[in-house]
């Protein structure tokens, strides 16, 4: 399980990004280390801090072999960083990993916290036909993290899972069900101390 780019992009204007008019959607990838700051890496931005500025969201992360079959479903190449991604990972489940389970990537600790949900900007820039169904549907979202301990990082790193809930909810369970996927709001109601948001959005499905 290591790291295979880290990727970072500044905001530019662009006028199919939404009534805000500015993405930092485009991220690169760096050949060298990167200082992991409270918020996020260091020379990276978020443009859209209402809906992406949140600690919870200060890292995203996704799998080279979720590209690895995006790229045969739409039948382009797809590079490190195209869906916006901070870290591209190898050898990861990311959509199986558990909110709250902690990795140390170089001297940096991160903390899962959500799946990505996709936005008008993400299927703006994708430039595909039906794109947020079609990714929504895939229910291969990604990772965002946290950031507990400052550190830094940089590709080829390992990640190493040092913690991880005993009984917890999955990235893919999370994504599923805000999406209306009743089974996954099933599972996620079975793990003892989950967030009291599930049973509000529970008596609303169930209803």
């Amino acid at each position: 399980m290591r790291i295979l780019s880290v990727n970072v992009g500044m905001s530019s204007d662009a006028e199919w990004a939404g009534s805000l008019g500015r993405t930092a959607i485009d991220k690169r990838a760096l050949p060298r280390r990167v200082a992991v700051l409270e918020n996020g890496l260091a020379g990276d931005e978020r443009a859209d801090q209402k809906h992406h500025g949140s600690p919870d969201q200060a890292v995203y992360s996704y799998a080279r072999e979720d590209y690895d079959w995006w790229e045969r479903e739409i039948g382009r190449e797809l590079r490190d960083g195209r869906f916006g991604e901070n870290l591209t990972t190898s050898g990861i489940d990311l959509n199986g990993a558990l909110v709250g389970e902690r990795w140390r990537v170089g001297s940096a600790l991160l903390e899962v916290t959500r799946p990505r949900t996709p936005c008008v900007v993400f299927r703006n820039w994708m430039d595909e036909p039906g794109w947020l169904k079609r990714f929504t549907e895939a229910g291969r979202p990604g990772a965002y993290l946290r950031v507990v301990e400052l550190g830094e990082l940089g590709a080829g790193d390992e990640v190493e899972i040092v913690s991880r809930p005993d009984a917890g909810v999955s990235v893919l369970d999370w994504f599923l069900a805000r999406h209306g996927d009743r089974d996954a709001l099933r599972r996620i109601l079975d793990v003892p101390g989950h967030d009291a948001r599930w049973d509000e959005m529970a008596e609303r499905a169930f209803a």
